[in-house]
Order: C-alpha cells, then sequence, then structure tokens
C-alpha cells in the first residue's frame, strides 16, 4: 500500500519561502509511470495543480506558479520537495502530496497524502 505523507511548517510569514517533504513508503518515487505532484486548496476554492516531478526527474510547473516554484526530490529517502518562495497570504492553503498513474485513463491521481495547511501571516 502506497501511502504520501506531507511535512512542514504550518506557518510561515509572507515574503518567506515555503518548504515542504513527501515522504513516500510503499512504492518507489523512481518507478516508471509515476509522477509526483503537488496539489493545493485556499480556503473556500477548489484545488490548484502547482507542479510534477516526473519518474525520470525532469520537473513540470503550473504556469500560475513556475516563477515561485522549485520540485526537487531525494531519491535516497524516497521524497519530494516544495519550495514556494515570497510567499503572500494568498498562498494559505491545505497542500497535498499527490501520486499520479500515468498508465491510467481516468482516476490517474491514486494516492493522496493527507494535506498539510500552511498559514502564510506575519
Amino acid at each position: 500500500q502506497v501511502q504520501l505523507q506531507e511535512s512542514g511548517p504550518g506557518l510561515v510569514k509572507p515574503s518567506q519561502t515555503l518548504s515542504l517533504t513527501c515522504s513516500v513508503s510503499g512504492g518507489s518515487i523512481t518507478a516508471n509511470s509515476y509522477y509526483w505532484n503537488w496539489i493545493r486548496q485556499p480556503p473556500g476554492k477548489g484545488l490548484e495543480w502547482m507542479g510534477a516531478i516526473a519518474y525520470t526527474g525532469n520537473t513540470y510547473y503550473s504556469l500560475i506558479f513556475k516563477s515561485r516554484t522549485s520540485i526537487a526530490r531525494d531519491t535516497s529517502k524516497n521524497q519530494f520537495t516544495l519550495q514556494l518562495s515570497s510567499v503572500t497570504p494568498e498562498d494559505t492553503a491545505v497542500y497535498y502530496c499527490v501520486r499520479w498513474d500515468t498508465r491510467r485513463v481516468v482516476a490517474g491521481l491514486d494516492y493522496w497524502g493527507q494535506g498539510t495547511q500552511v498559514t502564510v501571516s506575519s
């Protein structure tokens, strides 16, 4: 059973960099066909895809966040990370790490972390 677990600070000050880690168990982040995503949900809004890192190590970013976002991985720890710079209160959200199985035509986002609340406030 694949499990994803987000970790990081729950409170970040404006203009600082938000850093989150997703620890993956039950499967390798280098396994073929899987992309590892960061998705967030601001209060009262829908889900927002931020970006992903593929099993190859290639990264992909939403145009909305591309200038402020960096996704990386540590294969020795089976973890991938998110950094979001120059945060504002509008970046307050629940952040999820999610696996995408590209072999699936539907329901490809098959495993989700429980989500971590990040609040941007001074």
